[in-house]
């Protein structure tokens, strides 16, 4: 194992809305936000969907391959540069605009996060 599961990511024009949605939908309270990143969660120390501001926006138009669905997963790690090199190795390709965001061999971008401080270490195999 390289990392565990952090936030699902969702694209979206406004977090804040989008957040209030989901918080009502799923019955689980928003635990963070910021001008463009708000996560809902059952608490401040567990994952959850994250949602994040994308000014140009397109929705999604299912099923048209040209406009598919626009998520991402963050995956928390103790260590970003052995990650970063072991998740290369799986066959993920670095992706340029950011550092630690990575392309799966299906070209579906993930992002590599520092493990939070309320977060157990990650387990090796």
């Amino acid at each position: 194992m390289i990392g565990r599961m952090h936030h699902v990511v969702v694209d979206c024009p406004d977090p804040e809305a989008l957040a209030a949605f989901y918080s009502e939908l799923l019955g689980l309270p928003v635990t963070y936000r910021s001008d463009d990143w708000v996560v809902v969660a059952a608490n401040d120390t567990t994952s959850g969907v994250a949602f994040q501001r994308v000014p140009d926006h397109r929705p999604p138009a299912w099923p048209d391959p040209h406009r598919s669905q626009q998520l991402h997963l963050d995956v928390m790690v103790d260590d970003l540069a052995d990650a970063d090199v072991r998740v290369v190795g799986l066959g993920a390709r670095r992706l340029a605009g950011g550092d630690h965001v990575y392309a799966d061999p299906a070209g579906h971008p993930f992002c590599l996060i520092p493990r939070p401080g309320w977060a157990a270490p990650i387990q090796a195999r």
